[in-house]
């Protein structure tokens, strides 16, 4: 199958560091071209990849500072998938809706996955536009803001099941790995260290948009002696950074959409105490993969019960529910229907 992956700029594909949606790209683009399809990756120049690399600009839009216009390589990408497009069987767009105008409109088979947050209300009516965009959700509770949009598909993420190996533990701290900002709540993580007096090492970035926030709300509590803020780390280092922790706090507060970071951890045979939220509850099990917690209370009485949970069983689930080889058949099932169904469509003769 021709198979195009059009990836967000904003990060390369991987990403150096941060990067959800660029990380889940790579590892879906890498895994069709081993089972032997024929996939063009749309992606920033510095992306590293075994498909065909179509770049528009040079680096990832962030790491960039000679950049001061970030929309331009952006519509320039769209405007070379769209001239390309009879060269693939489906594009599979990772861009959120910036390109609906364009792909409605195109002559391929198309498919959009939603990275992101969506209950937001200025979705509602856009989505209700365009209700013939065929788009996938990554978690069921992802897609409930948005009831009447285009729903092809539920396709959790997955990982490669050699990039982060099984640790017996028991891990002699807890980790914090992601953003810092107000609804990822490194705070309530802070309180649940401290008050079970454990050290946390936190590896997180700060984005722009939320330097203020970090600023006035976190960086004297990271002050505390049990409190080691790390900042970014790569893939190089993920796989000791969770792998010798006894468990990963994920004290969330929004609903998160799906949360790569708890599958990466259970990769490493490593337990999840996160708040109840949006993707949680289809990730973890309570009880068998973590604990799921309503409270910072419940929370810490969570942490001190992790150790009876088995990390070989956090690891075997990994390998049977969230491997990047289910992940690729998912979509490859997918693209199939999508074909079936344009090729099932009556063709267009005149109009009276």
């Amino acid at each position: 199958m021709r198979i195009a992956q059009v990836a967000p700029l904003a990060e390369s594909v991987p990403p150096r560091l941060y990067g959800g949606t660029e990380r889940v790209v790579s590892f879906l683009t890498e895994e069709l071209v081993r089972l032997g399809h024929d996939v063009t990756l749309f992606a920033s120049g510095d992306s590293q990849t075994s498909a065909r690399l179509v770049a528009t600009t040079p680096r990832a839009i962030r790491l960039d500072t000679d950049i001061r216009d970030s929309f331009a390589p952006q519509i320039l990408m769209l405007e070379r998938v769209i001239q390309s497009a009879d060269e693939f069987d489906v594009i599979h767009f990772h861009i959120s809706q910036f390109h609906f105008p364009s792909s409605r409109r195109l002559p391929v088979a198309h498919v959009t996955t939603l990275h992101g947050r969506l209950d937001i209300p200025e979705l509602v009516p856009l989505y209700a536009e365009f209700d013939d965009i065929p788009v996938v959700s990554i978690s069921d509770a992802q897609r409930e803001p948005l009831p009447d949009a285009g729903w092809a598909a539920t396709i959790p993420h997955g990982l490669p099941l050699d990039l982060l190996r099984c640790h017996p533990g028991p891990g002699d701290y807890l980790a914090f790995v992601g953003r810092i900002s107000p609804e990822k709540r490194v705070d309530r993580a802070i309180a649940i260290a401290t008050a079970v007096g454990q050290r946390l090492r936190i590896a997180a970035k700060v984005d722009p948009a939320d330097r203020d926030y970090f600023e006035r709300e976190i960086h004297h509590l990271l002050d505390h002696p049990l409190v080691e803020y790390v900042g970014e780390i790569d893939e190089t280092q993920k796989n000791d950074f969770f792998g010798n922790a006894s468990a990963l706090l994920f004290p969330i507060d929004w609903p998160e959409p799906f949360g790569l970071v708890m599958i990466e951890a259970l990769a490493c045979g490593v337990p999840v105490v996160a708040f109840r939220g949006g993707s949680v509850e289809e990730v973890i099990e309570h009880g068998v993969t973590g604990f799921i917690v309503d409270s910072v209370d419940d929370a810490i009485a969570a942490t001190r019960a992790v150790g009876r949970l088995d990390r070989h069983t956090c690891r075997a689930v990994f390998e049977h529910r969230f491997n990047v080889t289910r992940m690729a058949t998912d979509y490859l099932s997918l693209y199939e229907q999508l074909l079936s169904d344009r090729r099932s469509r009556p063709m267009l003769t005149g109009v009276s």
